[in-house]
């Protein structure tokens, strides 16, 4: 007895439907390569802005949410940026044009002065007019139908003030990172301000 065979309607629409998530995922490998290109061009042109080697950094394609790019330093001090791959599709000309120099300021502004400057500061506005792109700190992507991230806050303090750290910082921290007060230069410590150092403060 044979086995029943399944409609020919069902079968085309499962190649049909193969096909499509083909062609997805070959356009999503062509925008992360053009992305990956563009970093590593503008990579090149701020080594000469810095006047150093600019070794390039991890590159990820996870970011989500509202976000259109990271740079990050892990806590084994190891550079990565990370683009939002759903707003890439949505906005490519405009992403390669702004984000990824915008990423890419903020990893050389590290090389060349470390973590004690402002993250959108005169020295990254700097580095991104050098980068041929508008010193803009934020997008202006439309997000309406993405859900932000909502990261749980810490208390910390220092001896001038109290802190907040987010869930990552703070798992960064258990981890041995230390962050330091931009007013006084002390490393942060967990928990709220004691009573008598805010008083005398």
């Amino acid at each position: 007895m044979s086995a029943p065979q399944a409609p020919k309607g069902h079968g085309i629409a499962a190649r049909a439907e193969a096909t499509a998530q083909m062609a997805a995922s070959a356009a999503r490998l062509a925008r992360e390569a053009r992305a990956a290109a563009r970093t590593r061009s503008l990579l090149a042109l701020g080594a000469t802005l810095i006047q150093r080697h600019a070794p390039g950094p991890q590159l990820r394609f996870d970011l989500r949410g509202q976000a259109a790019g990271q740079f990050r330093i892990d806590a084994a001090g190891r550079p990565a940026i990370r683009y939002n791959a759903d707003l890439m599709a949505r906005h490519e000309e405009a992403f390669l044009a702004q984000t990824v120099p915008h990423e890419v300021a903020h990893y050389l502004a590290y090389l060349r002065y470390g973590r004690a400057i402002r993250p959108h500061g005169p020295q990254w506005q700097a580095l991104m007019r050098g980068l041929g792109a508008d010193p803009r700190r934020c997008h202006d992507f439309d997000v309406s139908d993405l859900s932000a991230r909502r990261l749980q806050r810490y208390p910390y303090h220092c001896r001038c003030a109290e802190h907040e750290l987010t869930s990552i910082r703070h798992r960064r921290t258990l981890r041995g990172a230390t962050y330091l007060c931009r007013a006084c230069g002390e490393a942060l410590r967990p928990g709220p301000r004691p009573a008598h150092n805010a008083e005398n403060g």
